[in-house]
């Protein structure tokens, strides 16, 4: 079965610049195969633009495989686009309609400063995972598998949370702006495992602290973040955060000596 072409117009977000004012400019994206991907729609959008002397849309894209999470943009103002679970470079034109108007904007918050056009700095994420998303260990031979033996209930909701793809669509969702899902899965994924008890409570607070320090809000639990997901993390991980960060506050609380501890 051939697939068909659909029309649209297009309003894109375009800025030179972190600092340079930014403006919706308007393209059609003409003769588009509804089998083709967003990101694909983008290319020949760009490749006519180049063809006429204009500078093509600048956007986020690497592996185009929905693992990477380089790609996102809010499509009708939805991170990702209108299809539930699924990245910008997996959908697919076939859920547009000939004649539409789709407005393509950068993801949004202060902590994700625009670079140029819909591309984002997404290095405060970054900068989160270094302050403790790992497990120090000491190198040489592999450990035996089942040396650590974990129950099949953490192993799966490790899993789950391991599936974040740090896109950053949970923040553009958010009204807050807030990187709770993200912080949350990262720190979900280590502490339900026995590998990642040891600095439990250190990755704790100094991955929140870093959270804090980047300029991302605060989480008011709208779940506009696991709503916009692509990866469905759930955010039941944001509670298991709460609970890890208390307990490793209070923990360092009680190592204060007593005589230093203001009254």
């Amino acid at each position: 079965m051939s697939s068909k072409s659909i029309n649209l117009t297009l309003k894109v977000w375009r800025q030179q610049g972190p600092k340079a004012p930014g403006r919706l400019e308007t393209y059609k994206a003409e003769n588009i195969s509804t089998d083709a991907s967003f990101l694909e729609m983008l290319d020949i959008v760009n490749e006519r633009l180049t063809l006429e002397g204009k500078e093509p849309i600048a956007f986020d894209h690497d592996c185009r495989e929905g693992i990477c999470g380089m790609c996102g943009s809010v499509v009708n103002g939805r991170p990702h686009g209108p299809q539930k679970e699924t990245t910008l470079c997996q959908l697919h034109m076939r859920h547009f309609q000939d004649g539409d108007t789709v407005y393509i904007e950068p993801f949004r918050a202060r902590a994700l400063p625009v670079v140029k056009d819909l591309v984002v700095d997404r290095s405060a994420l970054d900068q989160i995972i270094a302050a403790g998303g790992f497990i120090s260990v000491n190198t040489g031979q592999a450990p035996e598998a089942n040396s650590l033996p974990v129950p099949k209930d953490k192993a799966d909701l490790a899993m789950d949370a391991a599936a974040c793809i740090g896109c950053g669509a949970c923040i553009a969702a958010c009204p807050n702006a807030a990187a709770m899902l993200f912080t949350s899965a990262k720190i979900s994924q280590l502490a339900l495992l026995p590998h990642g008890r040891p600095e439990a409570a250190k990755r704790a607070l100094a991955m929140l602290a870093q959270m804090d320090a980047a300029g991302f809000g605060n989480c008011t639990n709208h779940k506009e973040c696991e709503m916009e997901c692509p990866k469905g993390i759930s955010i039941s991980n944001i509670a298991r955060l709460n609970r890890e960060f208390l307990k490793a506050a209070l923990a360092s609380a009680e190592e204060i000596p007593a005589a230093t501890k203001k009254e």
